[in-house]
């Protein structure tokens, strides 16, 4: 087994409960960890054999620029298509998505949600 991690995907987005949100937009962090099985990658060495993490970040990628209301929206599509994409490839999952300065009237590093599946 093996853990494939992708940290500190950045990406520009609208998303949020208020209108002004999804207008003006803001900056968001995500972390990805999946278990997967590694054996045949790591003796065949060749990537038809390892879960593609470029695809990975192509469909977050694709996820991240549809506007939502909420962060668990955003996390559940991206898991949803991920699962469907890889779905005997991904044992389990674990994303993490950070909203850096919300407007919640007061100084605020960031938000975040994390969920597993």
């Amino acid at each position: 087994m093996g853990l494939i991690e992708i940290e500190g995907m950045e990406f520009y987005a609208y998303h949020g409960h208020f209108e002004e949100e999804r207008i003006v937009g803001n900056k968001f962090l995500l972390d990805i960890a999946m278990e997967t099985n590694t054996d045949e990658a790591e003796k065949m060495d060749n990537l038809k054999y390892a879960l593609n993490y470029q695809i990975i970040y192509a469909i977050i990628k694709d996820e991240m620029s549809k506007k939502s209301y909420l962060l668990e929206n955003i996390g559940k599509r991206i898991l949803d298509k991920l699962f469907t994409e890889f779905d005997i490839q991904i044992i389990s999952c674990k994303l993490k998505i950070s909203k850096i300065n919300p407007p919640m009237g007061g100084k605020i590093e960031k938000v975040s949600i994390t969920l597993k599946r």
